[in-house]
């Protein structure tokens, strides 16, 4: 079990377990304590703003996971207003500004219809594509499964169609 019987976000005492902090610091815990509630709209990214109001009594923890915690959960609500109140110590501080570089880098892959792609994906092309240097083209209506995400193009995915590793223009692609 968890090091505390209650989410330390909201308070409740159901299913309680730890969820672990975005891009923890050295020496610092890096976990908090979420109800089950708490915990599947973190991992969604959905989050309903009136359960949240909880991050009001949050955002004041002693614990430094906590607080940083709420303060990312807060930004993403986009409530500037609180967040201005917080106080980071330093390490605090390079801990939250750490988590939101990397969700500001992190590369979002979407089809032609905005469906967010995800590596193992399976794909369907939206038109005929000539296949440049392979000498066929790849049709429409074709189903590509597991497909990857490349680390440089956020505008590209690769995918094998007629056993060949191509890489398909998300403007032409929708999510099977």
């Amino acid at each position: 079990m968890a090091r505390s019987e209650v989410c330390e976000l909201c308070g409740s005492s159901e299913e309680v377990s730890e969820l672990a902090v975005p891009q923890g610091v050295e020496g610092e815990d890096g976990g908090v304590c979420v109800c089950a509630n708490c915990k599947t709209q973190i991992d969604s990214g959905e989050l309903d703003e009136t359960h949240f109001n909880c991050l009001n009594d949050s955002m004041w923890s002693e614990v430094p996971a906590v607080k940083v915690m709420s303060a990312i959960l807060l930004n993403k609500l986009g409530r500037q207003d609180l967040l201005e109140m917080m106080y980071f110590e330093e390490a605090e501080q390079a801990w939250f500004d750490k988590a939101l570089n990397a969700e500001a880098n992190k590369v979002v892959f979407r089809d032609a219809n905005g469906v967010e792609l995800h590596a193992g994906d399976s794909i369907v092309i939206l038109k005929d594509l000539d296949v440049k240097g392979a000498g066929f083209t790849a049709k429409r209506g074709t189903t590509v499964t597991r497909i990857a995400l490349p680390n440089d193009m956020d505008d590209h995915v690769e995918g094998r169609v007629n056993g060949t590793k191509i890489y398909l223009k998300t403007e032409f692609i929708k999510k099977a």
